[in-house]
């Protein structure tokens, strides 16, 4: 019988696991309900990915990223492993297939939406598939306390229910210990074993950096450290923005952002991940689920929303384990407009029920139809129409969404599919009484495989070019050929897609109290944020990994605070010793009485010489707040 590790080896490549990897794959292979916390780049697919390859049966992974799934099953399929995901803008035709194949054990692993587990479609195809055991990622959605709250989570424990005693394994980069707890309350499992990594990077150098000039900073950065880096900023504009401005300085830099075309993002993607591309400035549309070792760094142009959310994105820096930097910078102007975001980011009760009704009257869902229906929504056009805020319109979908009353996905470049319905025999049938495109499907047969089994991703332009015919004659073969029944065409879609989960109410209702709980979790974030940035005395690794709940945390060694405390102050000392010692005219001070003897403009000064004095062990601080002298006082 083959091991975990024969089995790492075979389809990964890799001799041995990470630390704690292999205990997490026996506990799954044992049949232990499992939650797995593991850093962003801890390698937490492996976790899933190998006992299921142990097992008898069929892996159902539950992730809310449509881009994680179509990732993870183009890296699977590329190690001869069969995967689907399942997602919107599937056919019914091709869904049902896919799910047959998973009943008939084609598949070891099927990727769905927690959405997906709601429909009872799914629920009566899946009763009939061989599960070995449901892997849930991004787990920390199902708390109300995580940062990425989805009700549809909550109702994993109801399909859970369906099968007996199935092993569940719950995965997460980043999670508080109360959301820990909430996973394993919510998604009710049994003498669970929770394997927690430390989120310690040992080789992330946290910099935060007050800047006002961020531009000029972010080009003096990637001018000065090697390697490849990402640039995170806020705002569509500015990915283009600061791009064209590193290219205008020779640095090899492009812009990512969701409301580029999707093939045009799948591109840049691809050019990043090849090296072609040495920086990429993107909004967070940009990282998951790409797996880049040797990123040296990772800039935050503005402060993010989240402590979670920068741990993530900082995360991608130095998977490969060598020395890299997470630099944010930030600047007081950027808190100027934190109140206004929150009222922003979670719009009153009227105005989201009134884009609720925006949206089905633009789509044309009649009251009471539309449930498990795709259709293709361009926010900008439906705003253009009805004359309303893209940003309004933007997070109202979102809380819409979290609700379960629709399901979005960004467009994705996904190409046209094709499988061949009939027979060996009665194509070959066809074809002679159908010379006009005989060619046509001798070319694809040549050229794609499996296409009478299985859905198979084509490429127009390819097939036009080796035909010499152009790309709209092949397409209008193609979509004759499906009338008829001889094959089902799907061709390529890239517009964004909004699916029904229940049909159109007259009228919806979200309580107000909902609304005002979420923004006071999102003030209450922010001001975790405000935190990092303000604490001047504790280690950066060190305040992040407390968040997350560890104690004890050891110092880095290598961010801004850590490096402060090793550096002497030089000339800077001696001038303004006399005027510190005078502070302690009476033997102590309080630190917040330091703005009543010093000019403003050297506070930053004196503080930095303060905090020196006190790393270095000769100032005290006591319990009431109180500075002393604790050695000799030395020039």
């Amino acid at each position: 019988m083959q091991t975990p590790e024969d089995i790492l080896k075979q389809y990964f490549g890799y001799d041995t696991f990470r630390p704690l990897q292999k205990d997490i794959v026996e506990s799954v292979i044992n049949g232990r309900d499992t939650i797995a916390l593991l850093p962003t780049g801890g390698g937490k697919s492996i976790c899933f990915q190998v006992p299921a390859l142990m097992k008898k049966g069929v892996c159902l992974v539950v992730t809310p990223l449509i881009a994680l799934m179509k990732d993870q099953v183009e890296n699977l399929k590329n190690r001869d492993i069969m995967a689907v995901a399942l997602y919107s803008g599937m056919s019914r035709r091709e869904i049902e297939f896919e799910l047959e194949n998973c009943i008939n054990g084609k598949y070891k692993f099927l990727y769905v939406s927690p959405e997906r587990l709601l429909s009872k479609h799914f629920i009566d195809y899946a009763l009939n598939i061989d599960l070995n055991f449901i892997a849930i990622d991004e787990a920390h959605c199902i708390s109300q306390w995580g940062y990425d709250f989805r009700p549809p989570y909550l109702q994993i424990a109801d399909f859970k229910s369906k099968f007996h005693n199935i092993t569940t394994i719950a995965l997460t980069a980043s999670a508080t210990k109360e959301v820990v707890k909430d996973i394993e309350k919510k998604l009710e499992l049994n003498k669970v074993q929770i394997f927690e990594q430390s989120f310690t990077r040992k080789n992330l150098a946290y910099i935060v950096q007050e800047e006002e000039n961020k531009f000029q900073k972010i080009i003096s950065i990637c001018e000065k450290l090697k390697g490849t880096g990402l640039v995170y900023v806020k705002s569509r504009k500015k990915t283009t923005e600061i791009a064209r401005m590193l290219q205008k300085k020779n640095i090899s830099a492009d812009d990512y952002h969701a409301g580029l075309e999707a093939k045009l993002r799948t591109q840049k993607q691809d050019d990043w991940k090849k090296g072609k591309t040495r920086v990429m400035v993107c909004t967070n549309a940009f990282g998951m689920g790409i797996d880049k070792g040797e990123v040296r760094f990772v800039i935050h142009e503005q402060k993010p929303d989240t402590l979670e959310a920068y741990y993530q994105e900082a995360g991608r820096a130095g998977r490969d384990g060598l020395k890299s930097y997470c630099i944010l910078l930030h600047h007081e102007s950027d808190y100027l407009d934190d109140a206004r975001n929150i009222e922003n980011k979670y719009p009153s009760p009227t105005d989201i029920s009134r884009v609720y009704e925006l949206i089905c009257n633009y789509l044309q869902v009649a009251v009471g139809s539309g449930q498990g229906t795709s259709y293709n929504l361009e926010i900008n056009e439906l705003c253009n129409y009805y004359g309303i805020s893209a940003t309004l319109v933007y997070n109202a979908l979102k809380i819409l969404e979290s609700e379960a009353y629709f399901q979005t996905t960004e467009s994705l470049y996904v190409p046209s599919r094709l499988k061949i319905l009939c027979s060996y025999q009665e194509l070959y049938e066809w074809q002679l009484k159908h010379e006009s495109v005989d060619a046509l499907f001798k070319m694809m047969l040549r050229s794609y495989g499996g296409l009478f089994d299985f859905y198979t991703n084509i490429y127009e332009y390819e097939i036009a070019k080796r035909l010499k015919k152009t790309e709209k004659w092949v397409k209008e073969q193609l979509l004759q050929l499906h009338s008829i029944g001889l094959v089902d065409y799907i061709p390529q879609n890239t517009k964004p897609q909004i699916v029904f989960l229940e049909n159109r109410f007259p009228s919806i209702y979200i309580a107000n109290e909902k609304i005002e709980f979420l923004r006071a979790r999102y003030k209450e974030k922010l001001e975790h944020v405000r935190a990092f940035i303000d604490n001047k005395s504790v280690c950066r690794s060190a305040q992040l990994v407390t968040y997350f709940g560890e104690t004890n945390a050891p110092e880095c060694g290598i961010c801004d605070i850590c490096l402060s405390k090793k550096t002497k102050p030089g000339s800077s000392y001696q001038a303004y010793f006399t005027k510190i010692n005078r502070l302690f005219k009476d033997g102590q001070f309080l630190i917040t009485d330091l703005p009543k003897h010093v000019n403003t403009r050297e506070i930053e000064e004196y503080l930095f010489i303060l905090r020196w004095l006190k790393d270095n062990d000769y100032l005290v601080e006591t319990k009431e707040g109180y500075w002393q002298w604790k050695k000799e006082k030395q020039s």
